[in-house]
């Protein structure tokens, strides 16, 4: 039976190591989405954890209205979260704290991330920035980009003569 086997013409006399591919795959997925990913750290099935930093979840969804971004931001008050439009960019930021460490306190897991973060989402065709509004309410932050009369679709009426 034939076996393939990858050809690497400026590979050295190295031999394939599938476990440096994955590790390899795993560093370019880390600088992908920005953060480390969790992985075992090989002592008794413990994790190894880097705390991230932390980027809001996004939905952004669309009718013949507008355009709608929901942005979750648990424990957030208003006042931390700043919205903006600047030049076709829709930029949410703010920063999440860590809560105050109790001396009484131990803790066991620490998995939420906290620090600052900043979301920009490039406006699309037919929406202009300055009728663009904000509410929150429960963690949830939601932006209401509405469109531009002439960027909605419209209905036509196709008359039999």
């Amino acid at each position: 039976m034939n076996t393939l086997s990858l050809l690497n013409p400026f590979r050295t006399t190295q031999s394939w190591d599938p476990l440096r591919e994955i590790s390899s795959f795993e560093n370019r997925l880390e600088k992908f989405f920005g953060r480390p990913l969790l992985s075992p750290n090989g002592n008794g099935g413990s994790e190894s954890m880097t705390v991230a930093q932390w980027s809001p979840l996004v939905d952004i969804s669309e009718d013949d209205r507008e355009y709608l971004v929901k942005a979750e931001l648990p424990e957030l008050k208003k006042e931390e979260v700043k919205v903006t439009v600047e030049n076709g960019e829709l930029t949410i930021s703010g920063e999440r704290r860590m809560e105050k460490e109790e001396k009484n306190k131990k803790f066991h897991r620490i998995e939420r991330s906290y620090g600052s973060f900043v979301r920009s989402f490039t406006l699309p065709e037919g929406v202009s920035g300055d009728k663009v509004s904000a509410d929150f309410k429960n963690g949830v932050l939601e932006v209401h980009l509405p469109k531009d009369e002439k960027a909605r679709p419209k209905a036509i009426d196709v008359k039999v003569g």
